[in-house]
């Protein structure tokens, strides 16, 4: 008998982007959930938790589209994650939020979840960049579902 498994993980990216305290625009969909984040889960289920868990968002430039071997966030900005959830069983929720004052004068193009030892654990790229300014407030979540 074979048994089919789903994927191991896979993640929804969520972004709401608030210009003057109005809401205009929202960006969702899927990412790439990386090789590094493979070795971060083996190293972490063997009981080797030492930096493993997520615990940055980082914004960066470079538009070219994930592919698994992704390792880092081009030009990136790093930030600590604002408050974990677990919204259903077998899933998890990053929220982070990027003050009016944080980021700005950068074009973002990609999006990176971080483990505290600072490997790549998802990347999601945006169609068209972001160009950050002082008057722009992001904010968003980043679920995994295994």
């Amino acid at each position: 008998m074979r048994i089919k498994e789903k994927a191991w993980a896979r993640g929804v990216f969520r972004l709401r982007v608030w210009k003057n305290g109005k809401l205009v625009e929202e960006d969702d969909g899927g990412n790439m959930i990386v090789d590094g984040a493979r070795f971060q889960m083996a190293h972490f289920v063997a009981g080797d938790a030492g930096g493993r868990q997520i615990a940055a968002i980082a914004l960066g430039t470079d538009g070219t589209p994930p592919v698994p071997g992704d390792l880092e966030i081009t030009d990136p900005f790093i930030k600590d994650i604002d408050g974990v959830e677990y919204p259903a069983s077998g899933q998890v929720s990053f929220r982070w939020v990027i003050t009016t004052a944080e980021a700005n004068d950068k074009a973002i193009r990609e999006f990176g979840l971080l483990c505290a030892d600072g490997t790549l654990f998802a990347r999601y790229v945006r169609q068209k960049p972001l160009n950050k300014d002082s008057d722009f407030l992001l904010e968003g979540d980043w679920t995994i579902e295994f």
